[in-house]
């Protein structure tokens, strides 16, 4: 990183509650914006599916999931991040709770889930691109803000 910008932490989980669309979508624009030497991960509260709109929007920017599929918070091998960013208040909670009783960072990213999304394919594909968009920029905001 050049000089005088903010240093992104070593190791970052975003969590949401099913880990289907906006914290793994989350974890492939960070890798695409993020020095490779951080440790980035994904994860959910609960179990959920792939979501093909992710892939669709994700592809639009040159990127993708690849063969990844969701995983619980309670499966990961990895336990301890230097920060826990959580886009759900479910996640939120989970996060909080997992913490207690460790020196981790947590955020809250308050972020819509697209999923809710109802009309045309467009207009699904419409708000899943705004979830995409808001996440990229608040991820280059976060972590590659010039500092005074």
């Amino acid at each position: 990183m050049a000089s005088g910008a903010v240093h992104a932490p070593r190791s970052i989980l975003f969590l949401c509650g099913l880990n289907a669309i906006r914290s793994p979508m989350a974890e492939a624009l960070a890798r695409a914006t993020l020095p490779a030497g951080i440790f980035l991960a994904s994860a959910g509260v609960r179990a959920g599916a792939r979501d093909p709109f992710v892939d669709a929007v994700l592809a639009e920017k040159g990127l993708s999931l690849g063969e990844r599929q969701p995983q619980t918070l309670d499966a990961m091998e990895d336990d301890y991040f230097d920060l826990i960013v959580t886009l759900a208040p479910e996640a939120h909670h989970a996060a909080l709770e997992l913490t207690r009783s460790m020196a981790v960072e947590v955020e809250y990213w308050p972020t819509a889930d697209p999923s809710d999304a109802s009309g045309t394919r467009e207009r699904i594909m419409e708000a899943y691109r705004d979830v995409r968009d808001r996440l990229e920029a608040r991820i280059a905001e976060r972590f590659t803000r010039r500092t005074p």
